[in-house]
């Protein structure tokens, strides 16, 4: 019996200590990845292409909404696109996304919880209120879990419920790293060059059949994958 309290306690304690750090990650992560971000905005040198793409949804001095749609990998640096607009961020519910949801919050970005996988009918209800509030959506086609580089439908079925347009964008650097995860994860070097580029919009009409929606969803994975490699290389010049 003392051998059997002693593993009883002994598993206690362990649990106690993980629940303990995984605690620390979440209060302490967020802050350190809005800290990376803004350092990396101020030792690189950041331009944006094709800046004529968001422009064209300002008028009157008010921009209309749009769906900021970009792929996983280049994740890291879109706040500071979102930073400079009433942005809604589709963040899923795995335990990755509650950290991503709290580093967005500081810029401030908005966060609506869910995914394709997970809590998509929540999500969806939750994307179309805010269009309606005035604030744009951004969201990972991809994500959260891949296949990496593939527009999932949500997104169409998004834009072809709201009437709103789905804008591309991506991000890279001249020297970044790319980690071996299934997105493969972009961060890039401090004092490197950046570049955001815009990609042309995408319309979904309210009547597109399947065979109608299953062809924006290529044409908008076949823009986003072309402003993406345009991106990549860039600096090669």
């Amino acid at each position: 019996m003392d051998g059997k309290r002693k593993t009883k306690v002994a598993k206690r304690r362990r649990s106690f200590f993980y629940r303990l750090s995984q605690q620390i990650i979440l209060f302490v992560l967020p802050f350190f990845t809005y800290g990376l971000i803004h350092f990396l905005r101020v030792t690189m040198r950041i331009e944006e292409v094709n800046l004529q793409v968001p422009e064209q949804f300002i008028k009157g001095g008010e921009e209309e909404t749009v769906i900021l749609a970009f792929w996983h990998s280049r994740l890291l640096m879109m706040p500071l696109l979102c930073r400079k607009r009433r942005v809604t961020m589709l963040i899923s519910r795995h335990r990755d996304g509650e950290l991503i949801r709290r580093a967005v919050m500081l810029f401030p970005v908005d966060a609506a919880r869910g995914s394709t996988t997970r809590g998509g009918l929540h999500a969806l209800r939750q994307l179309v209120r805010a269009l309606q509030r005035g604030s744009h959506v951004a969201v990972t086609p991809d994500g959260p879990r891949g296949p990496r580089n593939r527009v999932q439908d949500g997104v169409i079925i998004l834009a072809s419920v709201t009437g709103t347009p789905i804008v591309p964008v991506t991000f890279s650097a001249s020297r970044r790293k790319t980690f071996n995860s299934w997105d493969r994860f972009v961060i890039p070097y401090p004092f490197s060059r950046g570049v955001f580029i815009w990609g042309e919009p995408t319309w979904v009409g309210p009547k597109a059949g399947g065979s109608g929606m299953e062809e924006k969803r290529r044409l908008l994975e076949m823009r986003l994958n072309q402003i993406t490699e345009e991106a990549d290389h860039y600096f090669d010049r």
